[in-house]
């Protein structure tokens, strides 16, 4: 799903009027529905519901969402933070609808009063008082109205974005901004949906009658919802096997981190494919084997420091044939003739791969040995990794993830999967995919080995659409670690875990591309 900027969001909306003859009135009733069915669906409980609203268009949903909630029985108390007679346009005929008499505030010591007071007695709040129009600070009114709703003890569900808000900013942000437990937005989101991290609850995202046609950005910005992974795992053919779904070799593991290569391998299985091979140093292949009982292992040449020897090169490549996809890097180590082993592998091998941890290590600075010209090949580092290969700090690449990102993805022609809160999936050319599954639990050694082995489990089975199959995976990932929060919370969840949550996460996600609206995690 694309992410759209505030002016280009506007730009759609007059072409969907314009152009494809949807007037805007009806995006506006289209919008309110969109609010109003989700009061009734996720808050069916609340009885007296306050509706905030402001004397543009994001006020004018307002009004239609307070009707549609006064149809179902509601009851509804719209609080107008303007005279009415500044209305114009859509919303103007939107607030002659109402079903009942609006209180029309007109100063701070109006909304502070007893009057008001009484009539903010309510279930839930409905913010629309400011949309993704408005550029902060707030200021006066409206911010004394947001500081109403920050403090109140009951549920607040933004329409469109938290009055205050800018809808551009791709990061945290300050001032004066409404608490919101929800949002639900309209046709695409804006980028602050995604990065702004403006609620710890759901955001939902309502087709109100733009055609697709008339989704145009300049952004080269997406994020990954269920509705873009459904053709990917739904159900499997009657005459499947193993071979059905690709055969993996997983290279990695040294002495002390053998179960690195242990976990990418087996959710390699988890993530759906047939066959996962671990070739790993002799040493610790007992190790690895007792992991799990369906992986199979190779022993490898070792080091006398129990890493992979550069003698196992012919090995690993004999190993590599009628494979389908190759890991390298779980557990693999900094030793330097391991290192050089990886760079070799990395150039002479052409299946589809997919490079971490010190696999990536392997290349810092030598970047110019790492490239994915006509063919698949996916790294998948941290910001610890990226600084390194980047040649900059990791507060550099913290402050701007999307531009190293991409420009990593771009120069060197292959997929970036930048980890982190919202990872990012970066392709070649530069259009670049934010997920929004995951949790702070997962800062915990090991998810991204289990990462590494879904990556390459998905892209086995899909060689031919890899890209999405990193995208399936990076979201399953993180939809795992958000299933497992739910039981064991975030401080007690350990990687392994995320395979235990993969069959719930493939069922919810299978489940919600079937669904409308697109919800995004919150």
């Amino acid at each position: 799903m694309k992410i759209v900027s505030a002016e280009e969001m506007r730009a759609i909306d007059r072409a969907t009027s314009e152009r494809f003859g949807v007037p805007s009135l009806t995006l506006m009733e289209n919008a309110g529905a969109a609010v109003a069915d989700y009061v009734l669906s996720h808050h069916a409980g609340a009885q007296c519901i306050a509706v905030f609203c402001g004397k543009g268009n994001n006020g004018g949903d307002g009004f239609v969402a307070a009707r549609r909630l006064h149809r179902q029985g509601k009851k509804i108390q719209v609080i107008l933070l303007a005279d009415p007679g500044e209305l114009k346009g859509d919303a103007a005929a939107m607030f002659g609808k109402l079903p009942s008499s609006a209180l029309a505030v007109h100063s701070s010591d109006e909304l502070k009063s007893e009057r008001a007071r009484l009539s903010l007695q309510g279930d839930l709040y409905l913010d629309a008082v400011l949309g993704t129009g408005f550029k902060p600070p707030v200021s006066g009114l409206y911010a004394d109205a947001i500081a109403i709703m920050n403090a109140s003890k009951v549920p607040v569900i933004a329409v469109d974005i938290p009055s205050g808000a800018d809808a551009d900013a791709m990061g945290a942000q300050a001032g004066s901004i409404a608490r919101a437990d929800a949002i639900v937005t309209f046709t695409v989101p804006r980028p602050a949906h995604v990065f702004g991290m403006l609620t710890a609850g759901p955001t939902f995202v309502a087709d109100i009658g733009s055609p697709e046609e008339a989704i145009v950005s300049a952004l080269q910005l997406n994020v990954i919802t269920a509705r873009d992974l459904g053709q990917l795992i739904g159900p499997r053919p009657a005459e499947s096997n193993k071979g059905s779904y690709g055969s993996v070799l997983v290279v990695g593991g040294s002495l002390g981190k053998a179960g690195a290569a242990a976990m990418a391998g087996i959710a390699v299985l988890r993530a759906g494919a047939g066959l996962s091979t671990v070739a790993t140093p002799k040493s610790v292949l007992g190790t690895v084997a007792g992991f799990h009982a369906e992986l199979m292992t190779e022993p490898l040449p070792e080091t006398d420091a129990g890493t992979i020897s550069t003698t196992a090169l012919d090995r690993i490549a004999e190993l590599a044939k009628g494979k389908t996809a190759l890991a390298i890097g779980p557990g693999i180590s900094r030793d330097p003739q391991t290192a050089q082993l990886v760079r070799t592998l990395v150039a002479k091998l052409q299946l589809p791969m997919v490079v971490d941890a010190d696999g990536l290590n392997a290349f810092e600075g030598r970047t110019d040995e790492l490239n994915g010209k006509g063919r698949t090949l996916v790294i998948t580092p941290h910001p610890g990794e990226m600084a390194r290969l980047a040649g900059s700090s990791i507060a550099e690449v913290q402050k701007d993830r999307l531009g190293v990102a991409r420009k990593f993805a771009r120069e060197h022609e292959l997929v970036v999967v930048l980890k982190g809160h919202r990872t990012l999936v970066v392709q070649p050319g530069g259009d670049a995919w934010v997920n929004t599954t995951g949790n702070p639990g997962m800062a915990t050694g090991g998810t991204g080995d289990i990462l590494t082995g879904m990556v390459v489990g998905m892209i086995a089975q899909h060689p031919r659409d890899a890209f999405a199959a990193a995208l399936a995976a990076v979201h399953l990932h993180g939809l795992a670690g958000d299933v497992m929060r739910e039981s064991l919370g975030e401080h007690s969840l350990v990687a392994t875990d995320l395979l235990r949550g993969l069959a719930e996460a493939f069922r919810r996600t299978q489940q919600a591309a079937k669904e409308k609206p697109v919800c995004l995690s919150g």
